[in-house]
This record gives C-alpha cells, sequence and structure tokens, in this order.
C-alpha cells in the first residue's frame, strides 16, 4: 500500500468518526439488519441506577429477544421475549451494569429494524 493510500484510509476513518455522536450518547437506529438462521446479535451500554433504557423493534420473523447482564457466571434476564416480531419498552436500570439487548434467530433467520435510546438519570 503506497503513502497516498494509507493517508486516504486514515482520512476516511477519522471522517467516520467525525460523522456525530455514536451510541450511547445519541439514539441507535438499525433498519434491516441481517439475522442469519439460529445466530445472535446484541447492542451493548454501560447503565448506570436512575438511567431508563428505551428499546423498539420489528423482526421479519420471529425471534427471542432479550435484555440482559452478566452477574460473575450468571446471565441475568430482567426482559426476555420468545418468538416475538416486535416489542417495545423501556427498562428502569437498578444496577450498574454492562447491559445488552440482544436478538435470536430461529431457522428462517431474520431481518430487524431496531431503535435503542438511554435517558440517563437526571436528564430531562
Amino acid at each position: 500500500m503506497t503513502w497516498q493510500a494509507l493517508g486516504a484510509l486514515a482520512v476516511a476513518v477519522v471522517a467516520g468518526c467525525a460523522s456525530g455522536p455514536k451510541w450511547p450518547d445519541a439514539p441507535l437506529s438499525v433498519a434491516a439488519h441481517s439475522l442469519p438462521p439460529f445466530e445472535i446479535h446484541e447492542e451493548c451500554a454501560q447503565l448506570l441506577p436512575g438511567d431508563r433504557f428505551e428499546f423498539a423493534f420489528e423482526s421479519s420473523e420471529p425471534v427471542h429477544f432479550n435484555i440482559h447482564y452478566h452477574q460473575g457466571n450468571a446471565v441475568l434476564l430482567p426482559i426476555s421475549r420468545d418468538r416475538t416480531r416486535a416489542e417495545a419498552g423501556i427498562f428502569p436500570v437498578v444496577l450498574a451494569q454492562d447491559y445488552c439487548a440482544m436478538w435470536e434467530a430461529g431457522p428462517a433467520g431474520a431481518a430487524i429494524d431496531y431503535r435503542l435510546r438511554i435517558r440517563r438519570a437526571g436528564a430531562g
């Protein structure tokens, strides 16, 4: 790779980073995320007591959906839905943890549209 090509790549990377705030500082909206059969996809963020984790999604096929966190060797699922095509809600955070929204496709796979947002404690 030439120095010119490396320079162009560096500019592209910096431009990509400068395109605006990224999750979890701004809502995360994703359209038509492809989920192959039996695969999972998750989006994670560190949340603090008093934060609210807003979530909404629609799926082309039924998926297993949860919001979870890890405590030692245990995986705790405060929200869990089986074989659903759509869910929306607000999860009020009580414990400081890294929380993940996770989707798992069934045998047909799925395409999911989702929106996630964190409302920080004390923020309007």
